[in-house]
C-alpha cells in the first residue's frame, strides 16, 4: 500500500475509476481573429472535463472553487480536434484536485499536449453548502504519488495565497 492517498475510514477510488475523456471539434464559433482557439474557450472545456470527474469520483454535484497552474504549450486552430483528460489527483474532506490535460489530436489519432490546468472542485449538497467527500483516493505507482505530492504543494500555495489575498 502507498504511503501517498487517503489513509481514512473512507472506501477509496483507484484514479482510472473517475477518469473522463472529452473530444470536442474546434468551430468557427470557438476561434478568434487569427483562427485560434480562444483559451477562454478551451477554460471552459477544462472546467466541464475537470467538474465531471470529480463528480464521477464524489457521486456528488461540485462546484469550482479554484483554477492553478494553467498552462497553454501550443495552440488548436479551426477543425482540430481537441481532447481533454481529467484524472483525480488528490482527495480531502469535501475537496479534490483534477489534473485535466489536452491535447489537438491529428486525423491518424496523434496527439499534441496543448494546455494542463489543475482544478480544485468541492463536493455539495443538493443546497450548496460542502459535504464530505464519500471516497478517498487509491494513489498506485510513482506517477501517481509524485501527483498527490504535487498536490499538496499546491493547496500549500492555495492556502498561503489566500492568506495574502482574499
Amino acid at each position: 500500500m502507498s504511503q501517498f492517498g487517503n489513509h481514512d475510514d473512507r472506501p477509496t477510488k483507484t484514479v482510472e475509476l473517475s477518469r473522463s475523456e472529452v473530444t470536442h471539434v474546434v468551430m468557427q464559433i470557438d476561434i478568434n481573429g487569427q483562427g485560434r482557439l480562444f483559451g477562454g474557450r478551451l477554460m471552459e472545456w477544462i472546467d466541464e472535463v475537470g467538474g465531471m470527474t470529480a463528480m464521477r469520483h464524489s457521486t456528488h454535484e461540485v462546484i469550482t472553487a479554484s483554477v492553478d497552474n494553467l498552462t497553454f504549450k501550443a495552440e488548436a486552430r479551426l477543425n482540430d480536434m481537441v481532447v481533454m483528460i481529467g484524472k483525480v489527483t488528490h482527495v480531502g474532506n469535501s475537496s479534490m484536485e483534477v489534473r485535466v490535460d489536452s491535447y489537438r489530436e491529428n486525423e491518424i489519432g496523434m496527439r499534441t499536449p496543448i494546455n494542463r490546468a489543475y482544478l480544485t472542485y468541492v463536493a455539495v449538497t443538493p443546497e450548496g453548502k460542502p459535504i464530505r467527500v464519500p471516497y478517498g483516493l487509491e494513489v498506485n505507482g510513482p506517477g501517481e504519488e509524485a501527483e498527490w505530492q504535487g498536490a499538496e504543494k499546491r493547496q500549500k500555495l492555495r492556502l498561503d495565497r489566500r492568506k495574502e489575498a482574499f
